[in-house]
């Protein structure tokens, strides 16, 4: 569990949520979807976070490395 200061958070009354679902498709490929909510729950910080891993670096850019590792394996 990480805080808004990206440190850990024992609570998890107070740190966000990431959830990624694989989801096979008709093609045989896999759908990934990541959703990244509760940003309400840190108080302090979570807007800040909020926009930190919607920018370029966040979790876009990470999901397109992960895309890159598997279509090596593929």
């Amino acid at each position: 569990l990480i805080g808004a200061d990206w440190k850990f958070e024992p609570d998890p009354a107070k740190c966000s949520e990431v959830e990624v679902r694989f989801t096979p498709a008709p093609d045989g490929s896999t759908l990934v979807e990541l959703e990244h909510r509760n940003f309400e729950r840190m108080i302090a910080g979570g807007e800040t976070m909020r926009d930190k891993v919607n920018q370029e670096g966040g979790w876009s850019m990470l999901m397109q490395l992960y895309r890159t590792e598997v279509e090596k394996t593929a």
